[in-house]
């Protein structure tokens, strides 16, 4: 089966960042979450599987088509949304609706129906009257409604209510049951990502510094306090990533917990006081301060 995104060896150096050596696939009928800190890189690298900004080096491509040649032919297939994109303040929503619909011969005015509906939209009114939360929830009722086979959205529920945030989550899991559609889907809220996701990458100052599916990610992960010295053994364990000596307590970080973990403690003679799964938060930031791929 032909990966919905394919990136090898993809380099890009601008005055003040690059992106280095980025290898990424994403299969198809998936849902990727793209996890970085502003200035990641996430949105450069949404913008080159778009064909807005040009590699320098790599390959990239797109539904098994080289970007940025093949970008025309693609982009019909693709939904694209990112907090910069602006719909037309003066016209209604129903002008966006019947202008996208006269482009794309796959839209569904049924559907469309259903997402004015579910977003509480009004389509008669203008644009420059909707709220911040509202012009977002109408951007992704004009993409939804084609029926891309491939979604790239960049931070879409960034400065979204949670009720608004969760009318998004609720759209895009709508979507997701059609197998062949596939979505890219970067967003400083983890929550978010955790929620959705197949699979997680964490994205770090131009680099993959870990790319794995969501329940390796949460299985593999602990937070672990224990009680005991010499703190320099635990950091020589496999997969442990972060130690915080706090006396009387130590707490261990591990991304590669397994049944002999705690055997292992025990042997260099710490009493175990817990074990906790980490939340996906926890986990991207153990990951980016520890400098390790996880």
């Amino acid at each position: 089966m032909t990966p919905a995104i394919a990136l090898e060896g993809v380099r890009k150096q601008y005055d003040a960042f690059a992106l280095h050596d980025i290898d990424l696939e994403l299969p198809e009928g998936q849902v990727m979450g793209l996890v970085g800190v502003n200035g990641a890189g996430k949105s450069t690298l949404l913008r080159m599987l778009m064909g807005l900004v040009r590699a320098d080096g790599g390959r990239v491509e797109v539904l098994g088509q080289s970007m940025p040649q093949a970008q025309v032919a693609v982009k019909r297939d693709i939904g694209y949304a990112s907090d910069d994109m602006r719909l037309y303040r003066g016209q209604t929503l129903r002008w966006h609706m019947d202008f996208v619909r006269s482009i794309y011969p796959d839209w569904d005015e049924a559907y469309a129906q259903d997402l004015l509906t579910r977003f509480d939209l009004r389509p008669q009114q203008a644009l420059g009257g909707f709220s911040h939360g509202q012009r977002v929830k109408a951007l992704l009722l004009l993409i939804f409604a084609r029926h891309p086979r491939l979604l790239l959205l960049d931070e879409p529920t960034t400065g979204l209510d949670p009720v608004a945030r969760g009318e998004v989550l609720d759209a895009l899991a709508d979507v997701l049951r059609d197998e062949a559609r596939s979505i890219l889907f970067s967003s400083h809220n983890t929550a978010d990502i955790e929620q959705i996701a197949d699979s997680i990458t964490f994205l770090h100052g131009g680099r993959v510094v870990a790319s794995r599916d969501k329940e390796s990610f949460l299985d593999g992960w602990r937070r672990i306090l224990c009680r005991g010295e010499g703190t320099d053994a635990i950091r020589r364990l496999p997969g442990v990533a972060s130690v915080r000596d706090s006396a009387p307590l130590v707490e261990v970080k591990t991304g590669a917990f397994d049944a002999g973990t705690v055997p292992a403690l025990q042997s260099l003679g710490f009493a175990i006081e817990s074990v906790e799964p980490m939340a996906l938060e926890d986990i991207f930031v153990t990951t980016v301060r520890g400098g390790n791929n996880a």
